[in-house]
C-alpha cells in the first residue's frame, strides 16, 4: 500500500511540476513581452546619460552607446561586454542574447576618459534583423564573421576623432572579442580582459560543453604585436574561468600582465576595483610615450 500511494503522489507531483513550469513559461515570455532585455539595457544606459545609436559594420548594424560626443581627442576606450544569454537554462537556444546585468556599461560609467559601449552583432535587440542568427551567439559568437564587423565599427569610430590610440576592454566573452580585435587594429595600445574567455577549447572541455567549431581562439592566434599593453584579471573564486586557465591562456602573449584578485568571481565585484585598474593602466600606457589623455 504504501508504494502504491508514494507512486500515486508522485504522480500527481509531476503533474503538479509540469503544470507550474508551463505556468513559470508563460509568465516568462509575458514579462519578456513587457520589459525586453535590449530595453532594460538602453534604461541603464539612459541612467548613467549615455547616448544610443546603430553603427554600420560589415553587414551588421550595431548598438553602441557612447560617452561623449565621439569627436573629441585622446584614446578612445571600447568596452565589449561578456556573452550575454545565448542559452536558456542551457539547453535550449535564446531568441535575444543580450547581456541580462550589463556589467560593462557600469564600468564605462566610471571610466573619465572617452569611452563607448560596442555591442556585438545580433545583441541588444537585434536578433531577428537580418541576416542574423541564432549562430552567430551559440557556435560562431566569436567568428571571423562577429570580429570582422566589430572591427569595422571601431574603424568608423576612430575616424571621427584626433586621437587614433585605442583601448579595447572586455569581460568574459568580451575579452575573447577584444583580443581578436586587437590583431586587426594597429591602432590598439592596451587590451583589458575581465575574467576573459581567452582559451575557448579549454573553457568547452572544462565546463563539457560542445567545441565552439565555429569560433575562433585567441589562444591559437599569433601572439599579439609587442608594442600592446596587456592586462588579464581574473577572480580567485572564478568557477567560469579558473585562474589556470587563464595563465595558460596567455603563456604565449608578449607584455602581458596577469592578476588574480582575492574574493571575486567571474562577475563580482569589478566596479570596486576598476578606477584604480584604469588609472594604473593609463600610467602604464603614458609611460611609453604615448598620448593616453
Amino acid at each position: 500500500m504504501a508504494s502504491r500511494l508514494s507512486g500515486f503522489n508522485t504522480h500527481s507531483m509531476l503533474a503538479k511540476e509540469r503544470s507550474c513550469s508551463a505556468l513559470g513559461l508563460v509568465l516568462f515570455i509575458m514579462v519578456q513581452g513587457c520589459t525586453s532585455p535590449a530595453a532594460r539595457v538602453d534604461q541603464v544606459a539612459a541612467g548613467f546619460g549615455f547616448s544610443r545609436e546603430l553603427i554600420q559594420g560589415t553587414e551588421f548594424l550595431h548598438v553602441v552607446y557612447r560617452k561623449d560626443s565621439g569627436h573629441g581627442a585622446g584614446p578612445l576606450h571600447i568596452y565589449l561586454e561578456g556573452d550575454g544569454s545565448p542559452y536558456l537554462d542551457r539547453r535550449w537556444v535564446s531568441p535575444d542574447p543580450t547581456p541580462r546585468n550589463p556589467l560593462m556599461l557600469r564600468l564605462m560609467a566610471l571610466d573619465p576618459g572617452p569611452s563607448v559601449y560596442l555591442a556585438r552583432p545580433c545583441y541588444n535587440g537585434r536578433a531577428t534583423a537580418p541576416p542574423c542568427d541564432s549562430t552567430l551567439w551559440t557556435q560562431a559568437r566569436y567568428s571571423a564573421e562577429v570580429v570582422d564587423s566589430a572591427v569595422a565599427v571601431a574603424r568608423r569610430l576612430l575616424s571621427q576623432r584626433q586621437g587614433q590610440a585605442l583601448f579595447l576592454i572586455g569581460h568574459s566573452g568580451g575579452g575573447t572579442v577584444a583580443m581578436l580585435m586587437a590583431a586587426q587594429l594597429p591602432e590598439t595600445r592596451v587590451v583589458i580582459t575581465l575574467a576573459g574567455n581567452l582559451d575557448t577549447d579549454a573553457w568547452t572541455q572544462y565546463h563539457g560543453y560542445e567545441p565552439l567549431r565555429d569560433s575562433l581562439n585567441p589562444a591559437r592566434r599569433p601572439p599579439l604585436d609587442k608594442r600592446i599593453q596587456q592586462l588579464h584579471l581574473v577572480g580567485a573564486n572564478d568557477d567560469n574561468i579558473p585562474p589556470q586557465m587563464l595563465m595558460h591562456a596567455t603563456a604565449r602573449q608578449w607584455r602581458a600582465r596577469i592578476g588574480t584578485v582575492a574574493g571575486f568571481d567571474h562577475s563580482c565585484c569589478w566596479q570596486q576595483l576598476w578606477p584604480m585598474v584604469l588609472e594604473s593602466t593609463v600610467q602604464a600606457a603614458s609611460s611609453d610615450g604615448w598620448s593616453v589623455r
